[in-house]
């Protein structure tokens, strides 16, 4: 076979470094993107935080701009400041007669250079010490638990049982393990020690724990759980007998909605079931989760949507992220002809940071187009709710912005638009469409506002099935069948109709 060369004309698409940077930034959420530019702002030395522009950008306002009823009352708060000191007292009068605050302080002043304060006397504390340092992690269920043993007075075997009972205690606060199994452990572990010991030991230490805060805690089931809140309430509690024979004997009963065996055996008319029926609800099925260690995370919004004078106005978050700049006075180091090794170092680091710069602005500019797209298209949504959702793909933004879809995916995803109506993730005014009567399409997720507000609606008594919302959809145009109900009520976690009968 003979070698030969050719020469073809093509073109593909290479994904260089830059374009690669730019698809990166551009699905980073907020949290992501902040740790990206720290990473940037440490290893490029060309990069720094435009500071004087993040000084002068305005926050968002949480103040109210002041009427004429604000501004004379603030004028008359004025006037009696100056009448007379409404801090001063006897006992404060010798300290402030000296350090009279002035009228005006220079703008570049600081507080030590005006005033001569004495430091409070108090215990000496570490130059480097900081006021967080004094911060301690909540406690979670084992360690709430723990503490009230280590103040519960009892022999030393009495403790190793309770300490093993508490580890045995999950997160919502029942014990799992039964106590015929932790005695065969004893037994096993410790022969010794707990030769003497038998289940009623381990009974009476349980019930001790059962004793402890949050009420309920320890339990083997939720009979047993919703008995122990019961026990710490007032024997003068309406119908507090029914309740404890009602989670002691019928909560099987209770969990079928079987109300006329109910009444039956609790020999109660209709009212005061009701009535027992609510206490119970008003206890606590998983009473571990009163403590709870966990932090709560927050969401910051990458877009912001405002009704400004009739018109909605989208803007990106400047809050989000810090501005960024090419450092000056490294730049102005660099010379064309110097091939050395700190020129060359500086021209690469000032390529890259004109590159990362333009993949951020790329990345803002990207999400501001695609942002003010969503709403422009789901107007009726901020107007009057999830009701007005219209149905809306990928494809349709794509078409609009000229992109393509992957690329709205990425922008889409994990990416948060604050609203008077909440905050929602962009992928939520993505919907699949159910057709209606009249030719039409209905956004799915306005169909679950409706099945939502039917349910909340009904009459308790006599719940809707799925195919009477079926039937009620069906005369406002809305083609959707019994099985798409059932779904999305299942989605919103709302309980089938047999199961949200009440008695009134």
């Amino acid at each position: 076979m003979k070698q030969s060369l050719q020469l073809k004309i093509g073109q593909h698409l290479t994904m260089t470094p830059q374009l690669q940077q730019a698809i990166r930034l551009l699905q980073l959420s907020t949290l992501d993107l902040q740790q990206e530019i720290q990473e940037a702002l440490d290893s490029n030395p060309l990069l720094e935080v435009d500071e004087e522009n993040d000084a002068e950008t305005p926050e968002p306002t949480h103040e109210t701009a002041a009427t004429p009823d604000t501004a004379e009352a603030t004028a008359t708060d004025g006037d009696r400041a100056d009448d007379g000191d409404p801090w001063d007292d006897s006992s404060s009068a010798d300290s402030w007669s000296e350090d009279r605050i002035p009228g005006e302080l220079a703008t570049d002043s600081q507080w030590d250079d005006t005033f001569q304060h004495q430091s409070t006397p108090g215990p000496e504390r570490d130059s480097d010490w900081d006021p967080g340092d004094n911060d301690s992690a909540e406690d979670d269920l084992q360690d709430h638990l723990l503490w009230q043993l280590n103040l519960t007075p009892m022999s030393d075997r009495d403790r190793l049982i309770a300490l093993t009972l508490i580890d045995a205690v999950d997160a919502d606060g029942y014990l799992r393990t039964t106590l015929e199994e932790l005695f065969e452990h004893f037994q096993n572990s410790e022969p010794e020690q707990f030769a003497d010991t038998d289940l009623e030991e381990l009974e009476t230490v349980l019930h001790r724990i059962q004793q402890f805060d949050p009420a309920g805690v320890a339990a083997r089931d939720l009979s047993e759980c919703l008995q122990l809140q019961l026990r710490q309430l007032p024997e003068s509690t309406p119908l507090h007998r029914e309740a404890m024979r009602l989670a002691r004997d019928h909560l099987n009963l209770l969990g079928s909605h079987d109300y006329r065996t109910l009444m039956r055996r609790l020999r109660l008319k209709e009212d005061s079931l009701q009535q027992v029926i609510s206490l119970i609800q008003s206890l606590n099925p998983k009473p571990g989760t009163l403590i709870s260690c966990e932090q709560s995370e927050y969401v910051i919004p990458d877009v912001l949507v405002r009704k400004i004078q009739g018109q909605w106005n989208v803007s990106l978050n400047t809050e989000a992220s810090p501005r960024l700049k090419i450092n000056t006075q490294y730049a102005d180091l660099i010379r064309r002809a110097d091939n050395s090794a700190d020129n060359t170092y500086l021209k690469n680091h000032l390529q890259e940071a004109r590159w990362f710069l333009k993949s951020l602005i790329s990345r803002n500019e990207t999400l501001l187009k695609v942002a003010t797209e969503i709403v422009a298209r789901q107007i009726d949504f901020f107007e009057e709710g999830e009701e007005g959702m219209k149905p809306m793909v990928l494809h349709d933004i794509a078409e609009a912005v000229d992109m393509h879809e992957s690329t709205i995916s990425r922008v889409t995803t994990q990416k948060y638009m604050h609203t008077p109506r909440g905050i929602f993730e962009l992928k939520y005014f993505f919907s699949s469409h159910v057709g209606t009567a009249d030719g039409g399409a209905a956004s799915s997720t306005a169909i679950r506002a409706l099945i939502k507000k039917l349910v909340n609606n009904e009459n308790t008594v006599k719940p809707l099935s799925d195919n009477k919302i079926a039937q009620l959809l069906k005369e406002q145009g809305i083609n959707v069948a019994r099985r798409t109900v059932a779904k999305y009520r299942e989605a919103m976690n709302i309980p089938p109709s047999n199961e949200r009968k009440r008695l009134v």
